[in-house]
């Protein structure tokens, strides 16, 4: 299994469009490499060609092997299927759109050799993101990293190289709500980062809303940070003091000017605040309770429909905890023609 020296993993929703030119560019990059590679494309449930189009690809060139999920499940998911088919002695995930540039493997490759464990590319120029989301991910960096123990660098997205070390401690993290940029963050390991200028998207369109960009920010806190049910604790503790000052506030009042009649106003602004205060903190409290009754039902991260370009069926999903050993018997090999 360790018979390779690169691993190259792109998850791909959909990208019948973007496929033909990944290839066409990031192939010349591998080939300049002195390192035995591979193209490992993992499809997320795709309704389009995409499937079929990996598949001729493969047939013709035996470097390239494709893990099809039975269905969506997930980017984070997806990537972690990646990581267990692949047998590189490093592994770089990247996007199958051309942000992430190819030609910085080989700047990856050279950074590793010299003894890197990790090697992140960090955007420094996002001017191909439209400016709502460019603010939105730095508004997102900074509450995070200001919340969390386990800090992550800004403007890093999964565009790294990882050596087997770091791959094989990612993977015993068998959680199901899955923020990857936060584990491959909390493993450590020795790390540099490569700068570069994000291009725009080389073809297709994204399949990141706004709604689920929300959604896996909710994931990356809860996931590495109790901050927000702790926000929850002092603000209840604050209420309750003003709430007492309040209290004796008017019963100086009383005693001093005689019995006052309380206005409407002022009772329905209390009112409304104080069941705003416990709706809120229901909701964050549901949060990290839905999180948990996730993680008990102990269901797989994804399930494997079929495996394109392997000589044997690749390893099943490990157990919480326990690097992958088991065959797979959801999904079927097949050998390139």
């Amino acid at each position: 299994m360790r018979d390779i020296d690169l691993s190259v993993v792109c998850c791909v929703l959909d990208e019948e469009e973007a496929v033909p030119r990944f290839l066409g560019t990031t192939l010349p990059v591998l080939d300049r490499l002195d390192l035995r590679s591979e193209i490992l494309f993992v499809d997320d449930g795709s309704t389009d060609r995409t499937a079929e189009i990996v598949r001729a690809h493969a047939a013709a060139d035996p470097r390239i092997r494709m893990v099809r999920l039975s269905r969506n499940f997930g980017k984070e998911a997806a990537l972690t299927a990646g990581l267990d088919a692949a047998r590189g002695r490093a592994v770089v995930p990247i996007d199958v759109d051309l942000q992430d540039p190819p030609d910085l493997i080989a700047e990856f490759v050279r950074l590793w050799r010299e003894g890197y464990d990790v090697v992140y590319g960090q955007r420094v120029d996002r001017e191909a993101d439209t400016r709502a989301k460019r603010r939105t991910a730095g508004l997102f960096y900074r509450i995070f990293n200001s919340l969390a123990a386990q800090k992550i660098t800004p403007n890093v997205g999964d565009f790294r190289l990882m050596s087997r070390p770091v791959v094989d401690a990612t993977l015993l993290l068998r959680e199901r709500n899955r923020f990857m940029k936060g584990l491959f963050a909390w493993v450590g390991f020795r790390a540099v980062g490569v700068p570069y200028a994000r291009p725009r998207r080389a073809a297709g369109r994204s399949k990141f809303s706004y709604w689920k960009l929300w959604n896996l920010a909710l994931d990356g806190l809860t996931s590495f940070s109790t901050a927000p049910l702790r926000i929850w604790t002092y603000l209840g503790l604050s209420v309750a003091v003003l709430s007492i000052l309040y209290t004796l506030v008017i019963l100086v009042r009383t005693l001093v000017f005689g019995i006052d009649v309380p206005g409407y106003a002022s009772l329905m602004i209390v009112m409304l605040l104080l069941g705003a205060v416990q709706i809120i903190s229901l909701g964050v409290m549901g949060e990290y309770l839905g999180r948990l009754y996730m993680e008990t039902k102990q269901r797989p991260i994804y399930i494997v429909r079929e495996t394109v370009g392997f000589d044997a069926a690749p390893e099943d999903a490990p157990p919480p905890a326990a690097p992958p050993t088991k065959a797979r018997r959801a999904g079927r090999s097949r050998q390139p023609a």
